[in-house]
C-alpha cells in the first residue's frame, strides 16, 4: 500500500459539498492501492458542521489536524454580525445590493492582505506539519484539494522542499471566480503569481468541472494544458437509503444546499405562483422544500405572499438525512446562477440528484449543467429568467404526479459513470502515473 499526503481544509467535521469530494476520494483510494494520510485543520471556522461525517473517515486513513488562526471572528465583530453567522451566505451581496461602510472596509482588507485567501495563516504551520508527515510515513505523492487555495500553496511548498510528485485538485477556479475578492493591482499581481506557480509546478491537475480547465487555458496559454484532467463530482450509491414508497398527498419538490446572492428561488417562486393564480396548480397539493443554509435575503423570499403556506424550510442537516429527503421527494430543484461566466459551473449536488433517479427541475444558463441533465435524461431545463419555461416544467411534472405517472427515462448506464468509486479510480491512476508506480505495487 502506497501513502499519499492529502492536503485539505474541508474535512469532517466540516459539512457541505466541499467535504464530500475529498472524503470520498480518501475512502475509495484505499481500494486502489493508496492509503490517504490527511493533513487538515483543527477547530476551524467551518460555514457548516456535520459531526456525523466523522464516522465516514476510513479506519485505515491517518489524520493530522493542525491549529489554524481564522479571521472570521474579528470580521463578524467588526461588521456587527452575530457569533457563528456563516460568512459565505451572508457576505456575498445580491446584484445591486449596497454594502455598509464597515463591510466595504472589511472587503478591502480581505482583498489587500489575505492572499490567496483568509486561510493563508495555515500555510506555514501546514508546511511544517507536512514535512514531518512525509518523513514519518514514506509519502510517495501529494494531493491537494482547493479551495481554499492556501491548500495549493502548502502542497506547492512541500513539493519544492521534497521533490515529491503532486496532483493539484480544484473544485472551483482561482482568480476571477464569483466568490473571489476584487483586488487592486498590487495584491492581484501577487495572487496571480501564486496561481501561476501552482499551475506551473504541479505534475498533474484535476478539476471538478471542465470550465476550470478552460479558465486555466485562457489565463496561461503558455503552460501545458495536457496535465489537466476532468474528474467530475459524483454520487455514492452506498449513501443512498432504502426508502419505503409512501403515497403522499402533496407534490414535494426539494432543494438542498446553499442559497445566497445571485443564487435564489425568486424566478421559481414567480413561476409557481403564476400557476397557482391561474388555478392550474392547487397550493394545498404542493410542498416546496428547502434544506440547507440560506442568506437573509433568501429567507425573506420564503415568506412569499402566494406560496408561504406551501414552503417548508429546514436548516442545514447531516448529509445522510439530506439524502433521505431527496428520495422522499417527487422532484428536485437545481438552481445555478444565470450570469455570464457561469455556463460551465456544475454544482456537486447535480450528481447526487441524478443518482437518486428523481426528475430534476433545472434553472441554469445553457452550458455544462444543462448538458449533463439532458444527456442523461434526468430532467428538464430552463433559463432562470424564463418564467414561462419554468412554469411549463413545473406544471408538466405536477400533472404527471397527479396522474401517478411521474418518472424519468433516465440513461442509467451514463449516470453510473459518476459513481464516486469510478471517479476515484481515475485519481488513483493519476497518482500512479506521477509517482511511477503501478496499481499493484
Amino acid at each position: 500500500m502506497k501513502n499519499v499526503l492529502v492536503v485539505t481544509y474541508y474535512f469532517p467535521p466540516s459539512g457541505g459539498p466541499g467535504v464530500q469530494r475529498v472524503l470520498k476520494f480518501c475512502t475509495y483510494l484505499l481500494d486502489n492501492g493508496w492509503r490517504p494520510v490527511i493533513l487538515t485543520v483543527k477547530d476551524a471556522d467551518y460555514p457548516a458542521r456535520d459531526e456525523s461525517l466523522l464516522n465516514e473517515i476510513p479506519a485505515e486513513a491517518i489524520v493530522y489536524r493542525t491549529p489554524i488562526l481564522e479571521p472570521y471572528a474579528v470580521y463578524r465583530a467588526f461588521t456587527g454580525k452575530k457569533k457563528g453567522t456563516p460568512v459565505d451566505v451572508n457576505t456575498i451581496p445580491k446584484p445591486g445590493e449596497k454594502r455598509s461602510l464597515k463591510e466595504t472596509l472589511a472587503e478591502f482588507v480581505r482583498a489587500t492582505f489575505f492572499i490567496p485567501d483568509a486561510r493563508m495563516g495555515w500555510i506555514k504551520p501546514g508546511v511544517k506539519q507536512g514535512l514531518e508527515i512525509i518523513e514519518k510515513h514514506d509519502i510517495q505523492a501529494i494531493y491537494s484539494s482547493s479551495p481554499p487555495y492556501s491548500c495549493s500553496m502548502i502542497a506547492r511548498n512541500l513539493k519544492r522542499r521534497t521533490g515529491l510528485p503532486w496532483v493539484a485538485g480544484f473544485r472551483d477556479p482561482w482568480r476571477g471566480f464569483l466568490s473571489a475578492p476584487n483586488r487592486w493591482w498590487l495584491p492581484d499581481a501577487i495572487d496571480r503569481a501564486y496561481e501561476r506557480s501552482v499551475y506551473a509546478e504541479c505534475d498533474r491537475m484535476e478539476v471538478a468541472w471542465e470550465g476550470i480547465a478552460k479558465d486555466f487555458a485562457g489565463k496561461y496559454p503558455d503552460l501545458d494544458t495536457a496535465k489537466v484532467h476532468h474528474l467530475p463530482n459524483g454520487f455514492d450509491s452506498a449513501d443512498f437509503p432504502t426508502v419505503e414508497v409512501v403515497e403522499k398527498d402533496r407534490f414535494v419538490v426539494t432543494y438542498t444546499g446553499s442559497m445566497y446572492g445571485k443564487r435564489n428561488p425568486e424566478s421559481f417562486f414567480a413561476a409557481v405562483a403564476r400557476l397557482v393564480e391561474q388555478g392550474r396548480v392547487d397550493p394545498s397539493d404542493i410542498r416546496l422544500q428547502f434544506i440547507g443554509r440560506f442568506g437573509a435575503e433568501v429567507r425573506a423570499m420564503f415568506d412569499h405572499p402566494v406560496l408561504a403556506d406551501s414552503i417548508l424550510v429546514h436548516d442545514y442537516m447531516p448529509h445522510a438525512a439530506s439524502v433521505r429527503h431527496l428520495f422522499q421527494s417527487d422532484a428536485l430543484l437545481m438552481v445555478v446562477d444565470d450570469f455570464k461566466g457561469n455556463e460551465e459551473i456544475v454544482p456537486g449536488k447535480v450528481y447526487e440528484y441524478m443518482g437518486s433517479g428523481k426528475p430534476v427541475i433545472t434553472l441554469a444558463p445553457e452550458g455544462a449543467v444543462t448538458r449533463v441533465i439532458e444527456e442523461t435524461r434526468s430532467g428538464r431545463c430552463a433559463r432562470s429568467k424564463n418564467i414561462d419555461g419554468i412554469a411549463d416544467i413545473f406544471l408538466d411534472f405536477y400533472t404527471q404526479w397527479k396522474e401517478d405517472r411521474l418518472g424519468t427515462e433516465q440513461d442509467r448506464a451514463r449516470v453510473m459513470t459518476f459513481e464516486r468509486s469510478a471517479v476515484t479510480r481515475r485519481l488513483a491512476a493519476l497518482l500512479d502515473d506521477v509517482s511511477g508506480t503501478s496499481a499493484d505495487s
